[in-house]
């Protein structure tokens, strides 16, 4: 049991779920541009992918140590 407080103290335990939930939903936005006729829709939904993509790479930095936000 300690072994497990210790991981979900740890806070790339979650940054890592929280990456994977990221590409998961960026994969499902950029899925239904292809589904939907509606050009705005479609603008909407990659301005999505887009934004939730640097959002990842905040992840990505806040985990390496890299980045002019977590020096």
């Amino acid at each position: 049991m300690q072994g497990q407080q210790t991981a979900e103290s740890d806070p790339r335990y979650h940054t890592t779920r929280i990456k994977g939930m990221l590409n998961d939903l960026i994969n499902h936005v950029r899925e239904d541009v292809g589904k939907v006729d509606d050009p705005k829709a479609r603008v909407l939904f990659e301005t999505t992918a887009e934004v939730l993509i640097g959002l990842r790479t905040a992840y990505d930095h806040y985990e390496s140590g890299s980045g002019q936000a977590w020096r």
